[in-house]
């Protein structure tokens, strides 16, 4: 990848802040050789499908849960297990299961992660129980530390360098869509032919994926096991040390604020019907999937100005909201802002630790993984003890004040001139 920012070359003693020479030693992943620009396009297509059927079974029952919960009985509080597990889960997978399956072919496992979220979606529906359901949304925890960890980092492999930021952004797009399309979606079709149908319709679209991604995608070796000693040693780096920082307080502020901006929009913009917050939260989507390309267009080469103005943007979107949001008008135009932000904001993560440890792409994404998924249960779980307490203005404004941390942390890196490694 290429360096980015304000570098200068510095003496060896300090180590994070030489500038390794450019090689292809065994820890690089080789370029993709004999593939044609439609093969590499189709196999991007492959995986960013498997994210968009993953983000779409793991949000899914945000819009069923009241009919789930009330079709077994239990309270919706119970409920909401199945949003809080597969995170939690996926923090625990993204290391060990990655670690367990270093040696074999990637494709063969995103063709293993993908059938076992076929067999997750079957499961549910035809669940008779609700710990089925639970059992359920176990595999699709695995499933996203997996997959995830594996196919985040993948664009260097399957596209040519050149084309690589642009893949990424492609990949990371089935985040948004997923939010945008897949869930209303799978709601739609859950109110009018039940739950169960819905759970089974992404079932089918996750076999049509097994089916793409088991025909376009090239054998894929592991090139670098991923080891607990790899990791500990991303670990000690000062790049991989601002990533995590700056992950985690990002995703700590979106989905803290996020989680509640339904009871904000009611409460405080006093928004009178579900309609009218469903097509804010839907103009907030497609804000998402416009940051998200903008973002990827120039994340490769500025890592930090995505990174620090996606959070900038976040936070004066986030504290505005209790002032200028209490009209549809400031409130509608403060979430398009806090859209466009937070879509630039898994690419831009992504990047920032791919380019920390360019030699062991596979094993940044799982770091990039695991404190994602970990931070996502985290913030929701937060932001709920705080409105509890206080109010969702309350949360928006702290969820702000948490984002200049992120911004800041950014300017932090450029202002110390740390040069990003080569490989």
């Amino acid at each position: 990848m290429t360096t980015t920012g304000s570098t200068r070359t510095t003496t060896p003693r300090n180590p994070h802040r030489t500038t390794a020479p450019r090689d292809s030693g065994p820890g690089a992943p080789p370029a993709p050789t004999g593939r044609t620009p439609l093969k590499g396009r189709l196999a991007v297509l492959a995986v960013t499908l498997g994210i968009f059927a993953i983000v779409t079974t793991e949000i899914l029952p945000i819009g069923l849960l009241t009919r789930i919960g009330a079709d077994f009985g239990v309270s919706d509080g119970t409920a909401g297990l199945m949003m809080t597990l597969p995170g939690f889960l996926a923090a625990c997978a993204a290391p060990t299961v990655t670690m367990a399956t270093a040696r074999i072919d990637r494709r063969l496992m995103l063709c293993a992660f993908v059938a076992l979220l076929a067999l997750a979606n079957f499961l549910a529906a035809a669940a008779p129980t609700y710990w089925l359901v639970l059992l359920s949304r176990v595999l699709v925890g695995i499933v996203i530390g997996g997959f995830w960890s594996i196919g985040a980092g993948l664009a260097e492999r399957l596209v040519p360098a050149e084309s690589v930021g642009r893949a990424t952004a492609v990949i990371f797009s089935a985040v948004p869509l997923g939010s945008v399309f897949g869930v209303p979606a799978g709601t739609f079709l859950g109110d009018l032919a039940g739950w169960r149908t819905a759970c089974a319709a992404v079932g089918a679209l996750t076999v049509g994926v097994l089916v793409l991604t088991a025909l376009v995608i090239p054998p894929l070796p592991a090139v670098r096991a991923t080891s607990p000693t790899l990791l500990r040693g991303m670990l000690r780096g000062v790049h991989t040390r601002f990533a995590l920082l700056m992950t985690f307080l990002i995703v700590l502020a979106h989905f803290g604020a996020y989680t509640y901006v339904t009871p904000f929009l009611e409460r405080t913009t006093h928004l009178a019907t579900a309609g009218t917050i469903t097509l804010f939260l839907l103009v907030y989507g497609v804000a998402g999937v416009v940051g998200n390309f903008a973002g990827g267009a120039m994340v490769a080469r500025r890592p930090r100005t995505v990174f620090g103005t996606a959070a900038g943007l976040l936070a004066l979107a986030t504290l505005l909201l209790p002032v200028v949001g209490r009209g549809p008008v400031g409130a509608l135009a403060l979430l398009v802002v806090w859209g466009v932000a937070y879509g630039a904001v898994p690419v831009a993560s992504q990047t920032w630790f791919a380019k920390a440890a360019p030699e062991a792409p596979e094993a940044a994404s799982v770091l990039f993984t695991a404190s994602f998924q970990a931070t996502f249960s985290l913030g929701a779980l937060a932001g709920g003890m705080v409105v509890d307490r206080t109010s969702p203005s309350v949360v928006m404004t702290l969820a702000g004040a948490t984002a200049v941390l992120v911004a800041l942390a950014a300017w932090l890196h450029f202002a110390k001139r740390l040069s990003w490694p080569q490989g």
